[in-house]
């Protein structure tokens, strides 16, 4: 079997979003894998290329129909996976990009347990994730309380993936996070 899923995972400030990006711009045969959520628009965003922004109501009715390949509940909003969009690229032998949690992670895997390669991003401690989290300026301080709580969680799922990269120094995240792609993708 071929990989098809790349499944990257981190707490929240950890670096995922900047491995994701580069990695895409890395390996043109990788697209990205756009969610669906019921949490508000963002300035700048748009429905279909960075979410697909849902109701809860919608939201609810693709659960309900076994729409989604994964979903969890963060923060109080929904995030999945639409099994449609997914099966889509596949058809077309894409390699799909993957930003999700880390239960989302270990449900793609289940499902797809021959084409998926989970990478998690750790961050060096809880502290270095901390003061991410406070100089990025995107959160309260009770949101960002919230995040280290869950990053706790979240750590403890590390075990599940197939490789973890300590992101202490970005240059060194990026260039391991590229050869295990590049190897995972020559391997086919």
């Amino acid at each position: 079997m071929s990989i098809h899923l790349i499944v990257l995972s981190a707490p929240s400030g950890a670096g995922k979003t900047t491995v994701a990006k580069h990695l895409l711009g890395s390996f043109p045969q990788c697209k990205f894998s756009v969610s669906a959520t019921t949490r508000p628009m963002r300035s700048g965003e748009e429905h279909g290329k960075d979410y697909f922004f849902l109701s809860s109501e919608d939201f609810i009715s693709c659960i309900e129909k076994g729409d989604l390949l994964e979903y969890e509940e963060i923060f109080g909003n929904y995030y999945g996976s639409l099994l449609s969009q997914t099966q889509k690229k596949i058809q077309e032998n894409a390699v799909i990009l993957f930003d999700v949690d880390v239960r989302g992670a270990v449900s793609l895997q289940k499902a797809y347990p021959k084409e998926s390669l989970l990478i998690y991003i750790a961050p060096p401690s809880l502290q270095i994730l901390k003061d991410r989290l406070i100089k990025r300026s995107t959160e309260s301080l009770q949101q960002i309380q919230q995040r280290l709580s869950r990053a706790a969680m979240e750590m403890e799922y590390r075990e599940y993936f197939d490789h973890i990269i300590i992101n202490d120094d970005l240059h060194e995240t990026l260039a391991k996070a590229t050869a295990i792609v590049h190897n995972a993708l020559s391997n086919e």
